[in-house]
């Protein structure tokens, strides 16, 4: 049985990857993720706020909305609270890792200046990053900017970093866009070797006790993998790039379907939180399992066979779907 998949030009064993999420601090826990079955890891983010002490230059960043790339931007405590991180140490585990694993290691990098961006993703190339993953985390609260000028944004940080790296280089990206097609083509054209979808902007919740905003982390619910599952079946064949899914994806089933919509990997976090990385194992068997009981004998027979483009009622993914399902309704 042949599980094997391509991801931003890497041969990869599977489609599991393990995702940006706090499972790929320690190298124990990114070990027993790849002896489990992981064919490659997303490093957590490294966000440039967390090693840039120019508090002047943060603030300006933070409080100009035309040029900022940073999590969650409405609920920011102090700069201060951000310089606890060593930008060494990230980079330090990423050469470990590099050593003491056989599968690929793709850095993941959060910033907020065009400099920042071109100068740390250089670091992690150094390091011996694979690929880079850029997870630009951006909440367009200015009334005065516009659609394009985010885009614009998105757009101006993948060009920096293309041009500082020679490695591949993905985009993690939120589905909040007017014309998220469109988008996903300017990415394309403008250098992005994949697209991982889609970004999960955590809401903030409110206090009432001690009437504060604060942020509350949940983990995804299978519902969730609906809106991923639909915007790769829509890019598939459209597009150049890698097709990364990612959000809400439980079990093999999942893994399956994102395969079908033209998903080159899959992307895990929640799930693995939860059950333990040696879950990997069970999607994959009952991957196989799955497959030979429907005489499928790689990923590639299966791989967008159930596209925008390759099923018999693409109208199912659009406005069409929408209707049926309230009629759906028992």
């Amino acid at each position: 049985m042949d599980l094997s998949t391509t991801y931003l030009g890497l041969r990869l064993k599977n489609p599991i990857v393990l995702a940006a999420s706090p499972l790929s601090r320690k190298a124990d826990e990114v070990k027993r993720a790849q002896d489990a079955g992981a064919s490659a890891v997303v490093m957590y983010s490294l966000f440039e706020e967390q090693i840039n002490h120019e508090k002047q230059e943060l603030d300006h960043f933070l409080t100009q909305g035309t040029e900022s790339f940073a999590e969650a931007l409405s609920y920011f405590p102090e700069p201060s609270a951000f310089y606890n991180v060593d930008c060494e140490e990230y980079l330090k585990h990423i050469s470990a890792l590099k050593k003491s694993l056989s599968i690929p290691v793709i850095g993941s990098l959060n910033g907020i200046s065009r400099g920042g961006w071109m100068r740390y993703a250089k670091h992690m190339q150094d390091a011996g990053a694979d690929a880079l993953e850029l997870n630009i985390y951006y909440i367009a609260t200015h009334t005065d900017l516009t659609g394009p000028k985010v885009e614009d944004m998105y757009i101006d940080a993948l060009k920096a970093v293309k041009e500082a790296v020679t490695i591949p280089v993905a985009i993690k990206v939120g589905p909040f866009f007017s014309a998220f097609s469109n988008f996903a083509k300017r990415l394309d054209e403008a250098g992005a070797d994949g697209l991982v979808l889609f970004n999960r902007f955590f809401g903030p919740d409110i206090d009432l006790e001690n009437l504060a905003v604060e942020p509350q982390l949940m983990l995804s619910t299978p519902f969730e993998m609906r809106l991923p599952l639909r915007w790769i079946a829509i890019l598939y064949g459209n597009i150049k790039a890698s097709l990364a899914g990612t959000t809400g994806i439980r079990n093999a089933a999942d893994v399956i379907k994102m395969v079908m919509a033209g998903a080159d990997v899959c992307m895990l976090a929640s799930v693995l939180l939860e059950h333990g990385t040696d879950h990997i194992k069970t999607i994959l068997s009952d991957m196989q399992h799955w497959m030979a009981e429907h005489d499928y004998q790689s990923l590639t027979q299966m791989k967008g066979s159930m596209s925008y483009q390759s099923v018999a009622e693409p109208a199912a993914y659009e406005r069409a779907n929408y209707m049926k399902t309230l009629h759906s309704y028992q």
